[in-house]
């Protein structure tokens, strides 16, 4: 029995031809179709050079399982999310690698209504099946259909904004020759039937799995030159940039300046918050005071909730929650069947930009000056445990407040910190925010102390 080393916590992902090949890719969608049984489920797949063939293969398992397969085409992750909910079926796979390097592909999982399957929702029972090959015979194979769930999709998503309210605006719209550019070319097409007056700057927009301007992921400070310096030339409001399966989205300011994540969470809170009074928000609990101070200010309630995709969906799904952020830019929505969408987000900075008739960066450099922020420090540690432990010690004598909901917070009423183990990488993360109402402090003596203490 071989040993699959492409199941993670949440997708799967791999090294191609070694760790996921075509092979693989079928006893995927077989074992998918035999434990879970659905009449038919949704598939599609990034730009990537080698995800043409692994959905194929997937499909074809997933046939030979008894499945009938609703063929999307090239989508991101959400189009096959909202399939999953919106369409008569009982599941969906996107094939993506998201931002990981070109040598690698991977697929995430959904069963009906778009709930995802991860590690200790049924990956590991898919993982032992594809493993073992103990596939059973059916009696009759499914059938494949393609499917063009375009323009449902951006219908959907016109439900997130009143066109009447959207004051005029450019928006620098930057693809990274991934995904997104078909669902940015449909919108595009939408605000002008609708007479909505946004003028679109596309850059790196064409689709193109060699990915000539490098993998997209705007996380990495190096992939953001281009976005900030098309904000800069075309006197842009705000601009937008994608990873490859463009679920998540990372927003510009006017400045072409790089906003981080946290305060983005704030920025969308606010929208939900201006529409309904009393809604619940989700939030990871790295980074929080600008979250709650905003919630506060607009009349919400927040719930915190494990960082992972699979925390944050179970705490919305138990509350009733509108939204939910982590500040990875990882974005959950209630009317997106709790999933995350990297193209709601900005499509809510609009409405907010609308209707408070202010500038992005006006709007975030209160909160930034407010609630300042490290970003997140990544430390490699030989023992995450003990490095933890060393700054429980340290700081004992300061008595501060302790939470424990993901890693450990350190709560000093004039600031605070997280630290975690990553889920995935030998890693130590670490957040630290003060409140510059009650704190004289700049940001980097804390980062400068905590690093010594972790590194000593």
């Amino acid at each position: 029995m071989n040993k699959l080393t492409c199941f993670k916590a949440y997708d799967i992902r791999g090294k191609l031809g070694t760790e996921l090949n075509q092979d693989i890719a079928y006893k995927v969608g077989r074992a998918y179709g035999q434990i879970y049984q659905p009449q038919k489920v949704v598939i599609g797949c990034d730009i990537r050079l080698s995800s043409e063939g692994l959905k194929q293969a997937t499909i074809r398992g997933l046939n030979d399982a008894g499945v009938d397969v609703l063929d999307l085409g090239m989508t991101g992750t959400e189009e096959v999310y909202f399939g999953a909910f919106h369409l008569d079926v009982q599941g969906g796979i996107e094939i993506t690698a998201s931002h990981n390097p070109m040598d690698y592909n991977g697929m995430k999982l959904v069963r009906e209504n778009a709930r995802p399957i991860s590690a200790d929702t049924g990956l590991k029972e898919i993982q032992a099946l594809a493993e073992s090959e103990q596939f059973e015979d059916v009696s009759k194979k499914g059938q494949t259909s393609s499917y063009n769930i375009l323009a449902e999709f951006v219908d959907h998503l016109m439900g997130y904004i009143d066109p009447a309210k959207i004051r005029p605006m450019k928006l620098v719209m930057n693809a990274g020759n991934g995904a997104a550019g078909h669902v940015i070319d449909a919108i595009e097409a939408k605000f002008k039937q609708l007479n909505i007056p946004v003028e679109f700057v596309k850059i790196h927009h064409e689709a193109d799995g060699s990915f000539p301007n490098g993998i997209p992921n705007p996380i990495l400070i190096e992939n953001r030159e281009s976005t900030r310096q098309a904000v800069i030339q075309h006197q842009a409001d705000m601009g937008i940039a994608w990873d490859g399966d463009f679920d998540r989205c990372f927003l510009f300011d006017q400045k072409g300046q790089f906003i981080e994540g946290y305060y983005i969470v704030g920025l969308l809170a606010q929208a939900f918050l201006l529409k309904q009074k009393g809604e619940k928000i989700v939030h990871d609990p790295r980074l929080v005071w600008n979250t709650l101070d905003i919630v506060a200010q607009f009349g919400g309630e927040t719930v915190q909730s494990k960082s992972g995709h699979a925390f944050i969906k179970d705490v919305m799904r138990e509350h009733n929650a509108a939204y939910g952020g982590e500040m990875s830019a990882h974005h959950y929505f209630r009317d997106f069947a709790y999933c995350d969408s990297g193209m709601i987000p900005w499509l809510l900075a609009m409405v907010v930009l609308s209707e408070t008739k202010q500038t992005l960066s006006s709007l975030v450099e209160g909160m930034i000056t407010k609630f300042p922020c490290s970003g997140e420090i990544n430390f490699k540690v030989t023992d995450t445990k003990a490095t933890i432990q060393k700054l429980f010690d340290h700081y004992a004598d300061q008595h501060p407040k302790i939470d424990e909901t993901d890693g450990v917070s350190l709560d000093f009423g004039t600031w605070r910190f997280n630290v975690r183990a990553s889920n995935t990488e030998p890693l130590l993360r670490l957040n630290i925010e003060s409140r510059l109402d009650h704190n004289p402090k700049p940001m980097q003596d804390y980062v400068d102390e905590l690093t010594a203490l972790i590194q000593a």
